[in-house]
Formats: structure tokens, sequence, C-alpha cells
């Protein structure tokens, strides 16, 4: 690990304790599992084990009941339970498209079902009750449709060797987690509907705030931490009235709400609901709920895995989880006021602008997408060379979509703000065994792409 990447893990356990640098360390995969005495939790007890490594692990603990039947499209409710829960094993991932096996990001089928709220956590070797741990909250990515708590690539076995208690929470996405209708407005208690997704990712907070205590962790040091849709929930949680008190410290990782041109207003939210119901031959939400969801997932559109469907769903101003649209909260200066760390990757980007191969064709492309503004954004990226244009080309489309989204984040804190914001870029390139292919991106040229940064991060 290179001095430069020591300093990125230091700065993330930074972000979280205040510790001085830390060492990196490997994450050999567990082998043995060695049962450990149940914690009392306010839900009933649950039982862990203790991995290969030494590390205390609870999988698969739930936070909330299963949102099933008649609690489709409602708020978590907790849960209480008799005797000991064996939470020895991961949980279903929420019920979601399935990613396909020639992908750099498919780690295996996981199971999936509604049943899925359940949040998973990773303590060091010698912790216990009252150590007043720095708490991490991982929350996944996967544009609102898809993600897995359960994720290798998310496992939290290396911070915890670290000193941190770890988390991943599960939660509600595409149709199921974020879909408003008139009717679910008009049930609500706050006259809000949609946003159910975020609603899992603040009862899991609350749960944590009850009980990590129990684990080892100080539930006045919660740093969450997010990537790509991820850190669009962290910082939208950023905003959010209902959040307050539930964290103490941010990580945004290539995504934010602030700069978001995709977000409803609930009228149009409400709509989409409409949609659904007239796609799916039903009349209302009664007997919407008792769809199967594989039917409900077919009309959903999914572009991170080829735009299937036709129906849109997402985060929506609901009055309730968002009251206002994030840059608006920021600019009374009324979010929720703590220190973030947020940064992106050298090469990512979400504009077609970063295709361009040659002078002439990011000449077009900037044409096509800047019109009249083209010359004068050229020279501030100029190319003379086929070589310089397809880094500049990049650079544009990064610094138009997530590095200007990241930067707005920052700006509006530091501005609005008493508590700092720190900046980071990421520029490793994964070192690839030769031949490796893959069908989303070449490992000869994709650089230091959208999601790279995550397993030196998490040390996984």
């Amino acid at each position: 690990m290179t001095h430069s990447l020591s300093r990125f893990m230091s700065l993330l356990l930074l972000a979280a304790t205040g510790l001085a640098t830390l060492s990196a360390s490997g994450l050999p995969l567990p082998t043995v599992a060695k049962p450990i005495d149940p914690v009392e939790t306010d839900g009933g007890l649950i039982a862990g084990k203790v991995l290969d490594s030494g590390v205390r692990a609870w999988f698969g603990v739930p936070f909330a009941q299963a949102p099933v039947r008649d609690l489709r499209w409602r708020p978590p409710q907790r849960l209480s339970w008799s005797g000991v829960y064996n939470a020895d094993r991961f949980a279903p991932q929420c019920i979601q498209p399935l990613r396909g096996s020639n992908i750099n990001h498919y780690f295996g089928h996981e199971a999936t079902s509604e049943d899925c709220l359940y949040l998973n956590i990773w303590a060091p070797a010698d912790s216990g009750a009252g150590d007043d741990l720095p708490v991490i909250v991982w929350i996944y990515g996967g544009g609102f449709t898809i993600g897995s708590a359960a994720m290798r690539n998310y496992a939290g076995e290396g911070l915890a060797k670290k000193g941190a208690v770890y988390v991943t929470v599960g939660y509600r996405v595409g149709a199921l987690g974020f879909l408003a209708h008139p009717e679910l407005t008009e049930e609500s208690p706050q006259h809000a509907s949609g946003n159910y997704g975020f609603l899992d990712q603040v009862a899991a907070l609350e749960w944590l705030q009850r009980n990590v205590e129990k684990f080892g962790g100080d539930p006045d040091r919660v740093t969450i931490m997010g990537q790509s849709a991820g850190s669009a929930s962290v910082s939208s949680m950023q905003v959010s009235p209902i959040a307050k008190g539930l964290f103490h410290r941010i990580v945004g990782m290539s995504g934010s709400s602030v700069v978001d041109r995709f977000r409803s207003t609930l009228k149009e939210a409400e709509q989409t609901g409409l949609q659904y119901e007239e796609a799916l031959g039903v009349d209302s939400i009664e007997v919407l709920r008792h769809v199967s969801a594989d039917k409900i997932l077919a009309q959903q559109q999914d572009c991170q895995l080829g735009c299937s469907g036709t129906i849109r769903v997402g985060p929506t101003v609901d009055g309730y989880f968002m009251k206002d649209e994030p840059s608006e909260v920021f600019a009374r200066g009324a979010q929720i006021d703590v220190p973030i760390m947020v940064g992106f990757t050298r090469d990512e980007g979400f504009s077609a602008i970063g295709g361009a191969q040659t002078v002439e064709q990011y000449r077009g492309f900037l044409q096509e997408a800047y019109g009249d503004k083209a010359e004068e954004l050229f020279r501030l990226y100029p190319a003379s060379t086929d070589a310089e244009a397809r880094r500049a080309a990049r650079d544009v489309a990064r610094d138009s979509t997530l590095g200007l989204s990241m930067f707005v984040w920052a700006e509006l804190q530091t501005e609005q703000g008493d508590e700092p914001a720190f900046s980071y870029l990421f520029a490793r390139v994964h070192p690839y065994t030769q031949g490796v292919k893959f069908a989303d991106h070449n490992p000869a040229t994709v650089g230091a792409y959208h999601t790279a940064d995550v397993p030196y991060w998490l040390q996984t």
C-alpha cells in the first residue's frame, strides 16, 4: 500500500475518531466462527460469532419489521422477539433486479426478499459494552434501485481490526423503496409518501442510538458514510429534520443530493404511483400491495442494468423526510451542521463527453452539450493531441457531474456551517490481473473509475 493510500485510510478513521494515523492491514476471509454470548438489545437477545481474525460479528440483525403485505410502502415499524436471535448469517438483500455475472461489480448472486430490513455489525476482537468506540455506518449505492449490505466489497472486518464498530444497513430500493401515491399520502400521518428507503436508513440509525453501546460503540460518535447513491443518501440525511442527532460526522463519496436533476416533487411522484396502477391493471394501493414484487420490478426503469421497464421512481421532496430541496435547506443554514469529508475519483463522470477519443470528437461533444459556451470550456480544458483530448474529455465529464456535485456540497457546508468540510481526489488505478475482461469497462483504460475507491477505503 502506498504512503498516499495509507493517508487515505488514516483520513477515514480520523473522520470517525480523531485518532492518530493507523497502520493498514489485510482482510483474510474468515474460516472459523465461534459463538459469543448474546447481547441484550431493546428488541431482544442477539447472538453473534467470532470470526477467524478475532473480530466479533453479528450478521442479519433485524432493526424493523418485515415491510411486507400491509407494511409494504409504510414507514419501518419497530419489532421485538422472545428467546435468542441468532445473527450468524447475512440476510437477503432487498428485492431488486440482479446484476450480470460478467461485470466488475459481480460478487455472486445473493438471495433477495422484501423481508430485508437488517443490519450487520463488526466490532474489534477485544471490544465490549461501554468501550465507546467510534461507529461507522455504511450506506450502499446502486442508483436507489440495487445494492446490498452483505456485498463482500463492503465488509467491515478491516475497519473493525482498526478499532471501529462498523455497520452496514439494508434499505428498500426501487419501486418497493421509493414509490409515492395519492392514497399513500392520504393514509400517512405526515401527509407524505415515497422515500421509504430513506426512512429505513433513519430507523437503522435510531436502532443504533438505542443499542450500539451494547456492541462497544459510542452513540455520540457515529459517522455515516456512503458512495454514489449511498453518498446521496447521507447528504440527504444532512438536510432531513428527522435525522437530527442520529450522526455526528459524514463521509460522502461520489454522489450528493445538493445537485440532483432527477428528484421529484411529491405531486410528480404521486403521478408515477398512478402509472404503476395503470400498468399493472389495479385500481388501489390496497390491491397493489398484494401484486407480486417481480411484476412491480418489471415496470421499473433501471438504467444501471440496461434501462429495463419504462417507469422511473426515486427520491422525492416529500415534505417529511425531505421538506425542501437540499440546496434550499443549506441556503438557510438549516442543515445538520457536522464535519463532512467528501470527494470523488479521477476518472468517473456521467456524461457522454467522457467517451471522446480525438480532438475533433471532443470539440464536437462540447459543441453539442454547451453550444456557444463550448469554446470557453475548451480554453479551460484544452487539448492539442488526441491523448490530451481523452484526458480533457474525462475531466469535463467528471467536473460537470460528480465533481460539481461534491464541490457544491462542500462549498455550501463551508459557507453555511460552522463545522469544516474536507475534500479528496482518489486517483489510484486497480492492479488488475493481466487479461481480465469485464462487460462494463476495459481494465486497461478505465482508470480510477466510479466505485474504484471503495475497496481501499473499506480495506476489502
